[in-house]
């Protein structure tokens, strides 16, 4: 599988260097430790979601917001094509897309001024601008926190793994990461779900006595402990999962009908977004579907037009489609986004585009959103929202809305610290009209 580098030397195997202590996504065996969800959402439109996360930064004149009367060093070399909906067009390489527009909102005119990599999926992922004094919890951790599940499934799962950290909230919410990116029509094995490297049921159960042990070793003495709370879960949960066959069954896409397969194609982001949809069917409650390759600074038509839009086309189409049919998409809510937009004006020394916070798309789809719309407008040359445009705390505050989730609810630090889910945020009753 291939690991994308931003130009700023963030690569996706950066996040897993924090470990436990960063929060930033954990394999099987240590998931199982560390998660626990303790509360249950009050009324909702949406029972699930899936995060589709374009890693590095999507060019939104390329995209979803062409703009083919603007002077020539901005427009760009792609065409726009007429989707399904009349009045709403979208690039020529998003063909299969433009056909089921019908099933999707664009947001454009998404700003913010939080331009580098890292950051900007940090706010992006929490709908918090980051602060250096706090490390807000990711979508995943409030949702895994918020909502219940199944017993034999964990509440947020990772492909291939996430860059959403629990934050203050410990890392007992942090999602389980995949480690590795599933291919349709082949067996799909989760690094500990099919108990690899030797470990067996019994090492399971060794790990519970371990436990046991130390619950009583430590009692009274680290009782605050995040990580000795989240591994009161871990016996059972480990049990419980490793050895039920709704989790094995869930994980493996081979089981899929090849006639069903088909249109999610045969590259990873299409193999990603059918594992999402088995998990969400299953009962898992949150999936973050990783894809990179966006920091397109060189030659940005090139790499979009033959790596990048025919797999988020063929992907994205095949999951709303596979959703419907499945009757889930009513009840699941779908995010994509990318930390930020590209510049408006071509690089013309590279061809490509740069960073560039201040216009982005994102799109919304399924779980109470009305479809077949285009919210927001942006200007002539795509450098601004033509009006006030929606900042990411916005676009944050409507998605944890369709999950039932009051984005004004107070969590506490470990030192007490009072901190509403979104701070700035207003929902976008647009979205649901």
């Amino acid at each position: 599988m291939a690991f994308f580098r931003t130009c700023d030397g963030v690569g996706r195997r950066d996040f897993l260097r924090a470990g436990a202590a960063g929060g930033a996504g954990l394999t099987l065996a240590n998931y199982l430790q560390m998660t626990h969800a303790d509360q249950i959402r009050a009324e909702a439109t949406a029972e699930s979601a899936i995060f589709i996360n374009l890693n590095g930064g999507p060019s939104h004149l390329d995209t979803f917001d062409p703009k083919p009367d603007a002077p020539d060093e901005y427009r760009g070399e792609f065409d726009p094509i007429q989707t399904s909906v009349s009045g709403i067009s979208i690039s020529e390489h998003l063909p299969k897309l433009a056909q089921v527009m019908d099933k999707f909102c664009i947001l454009r005119g998404v700003t913010h001024n939080v331009a580098a990599h890292q950051l900007g999926t940090e706010y992006i992922n929490t709908g918090n601008r980051p602060l250096p004094s706090l490390k807000y919890p990711g979508f995943s951790a409030v949702v895994s926190r918020e909502l219940s599940g199944p017993p034999e499934l964990p509440q947020a799962v990772a492909i291939p793994r996430s860059q959403q950290q629990a934050g203050f909230l410990g890392v007992r919410y942090v999602p389980m990461n995949t480690s590795a990116l599933p291919q349709v029509g082949k067996p799909f094995r989760v690094r500990g779900m099919s108990l690899s490297g030797g470990l067996t049921i019994s090492d399971v159960e060794k790990r519970r006595n371990l436990l046991t042990q130390l619950d009583t070793t430590f009692h009274g003495v680290e009782e605050n402990d995040q990580l000795l709370e989240a591994l009161d879960q871990f016996g059972q949960q480990a049990h419980t999962m490793i050895s039920s066959p709704i989790s094995r069954r869930a994980f493996d896409v081979s089981q899929e009908d090849p006639v069903f397969t088909k249109p999610f194609g045969e590259t990873g982001l299409g193999g990603s977004c059918l594992l999402a949809l088995r998990l969400v069917e299953a009962g898992v409650r949150f999936v973050t579907v990783t894809n990179g390759g966006w920091d397109t600074h060189r030659d940005n038509w090139t790499s979009l037009a033959d790596r990048q839009l025919p797999p988020l086309d063929e992907a994205l189409s095949a999951l709303f489609a596979g959703l419907e049919s499945r009757g889930l998409l009513d009840s699941t809510i779908v995010y994509v986004t990318g930390e930020f937009g590209r510049t408006p004006k071509i690089n013309t020394e590279r061809v490509g585009r740069d960073h560039y916070a201040r216009n982005m798309f994102m799109l919304l789809a399924g779980g109470g959103v009305k479809g077949g719309q285009v919210l927001g407008e942006s200007d002539e040359k795509g450098t601004m929202p033509k009006n006030d445009g929606f900042s990411p705390d916005d676009v944050a505050a409507s998605f944890y809305h369709a999950l039932g989730i009051d984005h004004n609810k107070e969590y506490h630090t470990n030192t007490s610290r009072p901190v509403m889910i979104v701070r700035n945020g207003t929902v976008i009753p647009e979205v649901f009209a």
